[in-house]
């Protein structure tokens, strides 16, 4: 055998061993998305529902729970860009309540109990402890076939 054949082998040999490297990386990636993609399924750590999360001081949406948490019950958001000191101008109502709409959607800090209105998530716990629905002001049989 000559040399040129020997390099030949050893060449063969090397890509054989890179092409099931690659593909052992391949299904190490599948699984990582597949683990990545399976996470986005399960329910939030009960830490990140209890509104603990903070705003960075001085932006409009602390200011915006800070108006709320001193009102005591949910406002609109007209009501909040007034109590902030901001024109109730269509630009600032579009910005705010989209902001506003972002963190209630995730469950954080913010509620909406009717449209355009915000209130705050540490305001909706009743006195055990429980969180109230949104719904909690219907009559018990509301719905029900009579």
């Amino acid at each position: 055998m000559g040399i040129r054949e020997e390099f030949r082998k050893r060449i063969e040999k090397k890509q054989q061993e890179i092409k099931e490297l690659e593909s052992k990386i391949k299904e190490a990636n599948s699984y990582l998305q597949a683990l990545l993609d399976s996470m986005k399924w399960l329910p939030r750590d009960e830490g990140d529902l209890t509104g603990s999360q903070t705003l960075r001081p001085g932006t409009t949406l602390a200011k915006a729970q800070d108006a709320i948490r001193k009102s005591g019950r949910a406002m609109h958001v007209a009501d909040i860009l007034k109590a902030i000191g901001k024109p109730s101008d269509k630009k600032n109502r579009v910005s705010l309540g989209g902001s506003l709409s972002g963190y209630v959607r995730r469950r954080e800090i913010f509620t909406r109990p009717a449209p355009n209105t915000f209130g705050l998530i540490e305001m909706t716990k009743s006195t055990n402890g429980s969180e109230e629905t949104e719904g909690s002001d219907l009559p018990e049989n509301f719905g029900a076939d009579n």
